[in-house]
């Protein structure tokens, strides 16, 4: 879902992240304000006092729309769920859950607070309008606590729609995985309305490109798509849990993986390994203990002129929970890991012993085969 990611801030535990086309469209969202909205709204005011409107409008956005993903967070987190941490990207933003809810009533509460702080946050800003207007504001001031308002109880009435992954949807599926106890059956229905829901945006899109509205339009087909894409992956990766579930590490783990040993050059290591296998991580052995690990990123670092005389047993890396597993783990974790860090090979690791490699292609292959052979 995400390009690259720039890590904000760290708050109540959660790692506050904005993808970087969020930035685009946060100066999109101000440029619009500045030359559209606020002039249309209200005439006879500086270019100056414009663009701090939209400024500061754009900036209240960003807050409203992360006590949105907060309140996400912060119930998920009560209900027993683990959070990943929140992400601003082109769309919004989201809460990353490392795992499925436990129960259909942990996600009906972890959804519906989301449009619930968004219709607080309206109606806060509205208040403020309220009083502005009546206390004789300025004018700028009370303009851009009206936008937050309408733009906050927009941001609920959307969320609200019964299309999954929307919270809507979320609260949808929550509802039907209580009556027929079925997530899979719940997660499918709720996936097919979201689905539906992305197709209509898409061609209503279209309408509006063709008929009076190309930006609007190009927008509304650009979040359809989205929609549809993000109704079908959720399913697909539901399925994928089910699949994987009880199956142990052991079971797709490689014995036989490609070490590296302490001693060897980086010259050594680019000629004979890198070149070769095309791995981008390569463990570091020595008399079968697990000393650590080496990355292509790593290798990139050091000056062309030291790569006879820099040794792998200098570069590497501490082994971590976030580049190792025990064979006898869950094949989720192992899921779970590579998804929350990025990393497609886990060392496979017993009594500090490397025993095995375990691969996301791997695992993903084994998925294709049995759903394939299963249905």
């Amino acid at each position: 879902m995400f390009g690259k990611k720039i890590r904000l801030f760290t708050l109540f535990g959660f790692e506050v992240n904005i993808d970087f086309s969020w930035i685009i469209i946060a100066i999109l969202i101000a440029w619009s304000l500045s030359t559209g909205f606020f002039p249309y709204e209200y005439h006879n005011l500086s270019a100056q006092t414009y663009w701090l409107m939209g400024i500061v409008a754009a900036l209240g956005l960003f807050i409203s729309i992360i006590a949105h993903e907060f309140s996400h967070s912060l119930v998920a987190r009560a209900q027993g769920m683990s959070m990943k941490g929140i992400t601003l990207f082109i769309f919004g933003g989201v809460a990353e859950m490392g795992e499925e809810p436990p129960n259909a009533r942990a996600e009906f509460y972890m959804s519906i607070v989301g449009p619930l702080s968004s219709i607080a946050m309206a109606l806060l800003f509205y208040w403020l309008y309220a009083v502005g207007d009546h206390s004789g504001w300025p004018v700028a001031i009370n303009g851009i606590c009206k936008y937050l308002a309408i733009i906050n109880g927009i941001l609920a009435a959307f969320n609200l729609i019964p299309a999954f992954p929307l919270d809507g949807g979320r609260v949808l599926r929550s509802i039907l995985w209580r009556i027929r106890g079925d997530l899979n059956w719940a997660t499918r229905i709720s996936s097919q309305i979201g689905s539906f829901f992305g197709v209509a945006l898409i061609v209503y899109g279209f309408y509006r490109v063709f008929s009076d509205n190309l930006f609007g339009g190009m927008w509304m087909i650009l979040i359809g798509l989205f929609l549809q894409n993000a109704a079908q992956t959720s399913y697909q990766q539901l399925i994928a849990r089910k699949v994987l579930e009880g199956e142990s590490v052991r079971r797709f783990m490689k014995s036989d993986p490609v070490t590296v040993e302490p001693d060897t050059t980086i010259e050594q290591l680019l000629e004979d390994y890198i070149y070769h296998y095309h791995f981008k991580m390569y463990p570091v052995v020595d008399s079968g203990n697990l000393l650590g690990c080496i990355t292509v990123k790593q290798v990139k670092q050091v000056p062309k002129e030291q790569r006879h005389e820099r040794t792998v047993g200098q570069l590497r890396l501490e082994c971590s929970a976030d580049n190792t597993i025990s064979p006898e783990e869950d094949a989720l974790r192992a899921l779970s890991n590579m998804n929350r860090t990025g990393i497609s090979r886990l060392m496979v690791v017993e009594d500090r012993r490397l025993v095995g490699i375990v691969t996301l292609k791997d695992m993903l292959r084994f998925l294709s085969t049995r759903l394939e052979l299963e249905g």
